[in-house]
């Protein structure tokens, strides 16, 4: 099951310009899962126009399996958001805040309590939110954002603007709340190397087209298709006339033999017969995208 599933949802600010184009969105219910793009690309308007802040034009949305548009307010009191920047008052405190949240959304007192403990706020006493930091400020929206026991939390770029320290607090508190709450999480981000340690699925968009779509695993498996091994000898053309004896095509760039991956065992076939053919061998060493290189393939094509 889909916790959220948008159908050709297109939409324009003008007749010019088409920010979003049949975007076929899946969230799958108890992951995690990655909104990536430039910015730019669109992501925040999908965003948006999922959580009713935006008007839909054209397509349809599905959250929990149900239609936005006939099951509005039953589908936003299960679902917590932070959209751009956190909306908090900096004169009061934590507690102070998440009590002006507490009288909208009519949940229990103790809530507060509770959520405060769970981002790591219950003991900022008397503190006013301007004094926080700003993985504190972002830590307390993720709490306001918790207090109606969301199923459902969507989050636009919460690591924005946050040092190493604070990326690394949002991104274990995220994965508590998914692991032991249960709770699915659609996530935005253009920081792909972060991204890869906290999701179970992606979606990469780029000017409001879906590049791709699928499980974390799916796309490490791009990394490995286009991950090369290098070998650096005093002899290229021999090398290469002995990698062609074993079946295998190297291409030779600067004096290098580049092979696919390849397994092991080979590797160290291939090495001997080298040796044996008195190659001199200076280096072997694999060549692997990082992700971010093949987000930037994925957007640039």
């Amino acid at each position: 099951m889909f916790c959220i599933e948008t159908k050709n949802l297109t939409h324009r600010f003008s007749s010019s310009e088409t920010v979003l184009s049949n975007i076929n969105l899946m969230v799958p219910e108890g992951s995690i899962y990655g909104f990536l793009g430039p910015n730019g690309a669109g992501k925040t308007t999908t965003l948006r126009l999922i959580l009713g802040l935006l008007k839909k034009q054209t397509g349809d949305i599905s959250v929990f399996d149900k239609p936005f548009h006939l099951n509005r307010i039953e589908i936003l009191q299960s679902t917590g958001s932070l959209i751009e920047t956190p909306s908090l008052y900096g004169h009061l405190t934590a507690i102070e805040n998440l009590t002006v949240s507490q009288k909208i959304y009519q949940c229990p007192k103790e809530r507060m309590t509770e959520v405060l403990k769970l981002v790591g706020l219950e003991n900022t006493g008397k503190k006013k939110a301007s004094q926080f930091s700003l993985g504190m400020k972002q830590r307390l929206s993720i709490a306001v954002a918790l207090l109606p026991n969301p199923s459902l939390l969507i989050l636009d770029e919460p690591t924005n603007g946050l040092d190493p320290n604070g990326i690394i607090e949002i991104r274990e508190l995220l994965k508590k709340l998914n692991q032991e709450k249960g709770i699915t999480i659609l996530v935005s981000s253009h920081l792909l190397s972060e991204i890869e340690k906290l999701v179970t699925h992606v979606g990469i968009i780029n000017k409001g087209q879906m590049m791709f779509q699928g499980t974390l695993d799916e796309l490490l498996n791009k990394q490995r298709e286009s991950s090369c091994i290098v070998f650096d000898t005093n002899d290229a053309i021999k090398t290469a006339e002995i990698f062609k004896e074993n079946d295998i095509t190297a291409e030779t760039k600067d004096g290098k033999s580049i092979v696919s991956i390849i397994e092991k065992e080979k590797i160290a076939v291939l090495t001997e017969q080298l040796v044996k053919s008195k190659v001199k061998i200076y280096e072997i060493s694999t060549i692997k995208n990082d992700l971010e290189s093949i987000f930037m393939d994925i957007t640039n094509n």
